[in-house]
């Protein structure tokens, strides 16, 4: 398989997580070829902050491997990775990172900052971006548009409910 085959694998993950209204991301993580974890967006479904698709990705391959190290592995993620994600992978020692769509408000590898060019950190992974980014992009921005047009039929319909109750 290559870098697209894995990604689509991602994809799958992240349409998990649209299918419960989660921020659709997924993300694998593969060693020699084969998928040693797989994971995608929860932190409203398990109130957990840390339930990231990376992190989800991380914990389920670290438990497959039995070891918190996981070197010589890409990690194949369908959205550029926040700040807690990105130390995860650097202190798991993944070896590749491979994501599809850049996070403009968030991402940490070319967009809000350019941390994976840090020299400071005690490990070094080598990064591929852009791979099947618009498919990635146009999975996340259609999620956000459904939840926009919910927010806002909620909204018109509070105002219509208020405003009934008045006269």
């Amino acid at each position: 398989m290559n870098d697209e085959s894995f990604m689509r694998l991602a994809l799958a993950q992240a349409a998990l997580a649209d299918a419960i209204d989660e921020v659709p991301i997924g993300a694998v993580l593969v060693h020699e070829g084969q998928v040693i974890g797989q994971g995608f967006n929860q932190p409203i479904q398990q109130h957990d902050p840390t339930a990231h698709a990376e992190i989800q990705c991380l914990r389920a391959a670290g438990l497959s491997q039995q070891n918190y190290r996981l070197p010589h592995t890409t990690l194949y993620v369908t959205v550029e990775p926040c700040a807690m994600c990105f130390g995860a992978l650097v202190h798991a020692r993944v070896a590749r990172l491979v994501y599809g769509a850049a996070e403009p408000k968030a991402g940490v590898i070319e967009s809000a900052a350019k941390l994976s060019e840090a020299t400071f950190f005690n490990h070094q992974m080598t990064v591929e971006k852009g791979v099947l980014a618009a498919e990635c992009r146009d999975l996340i921005q259609r999620f956000f548009k459904r939840r926009r047009a919910a927010h806002k039929q909620q909204k018109t319909a509070l105002k219509q409910s208020s405003q009934s109750s008045l006269g």
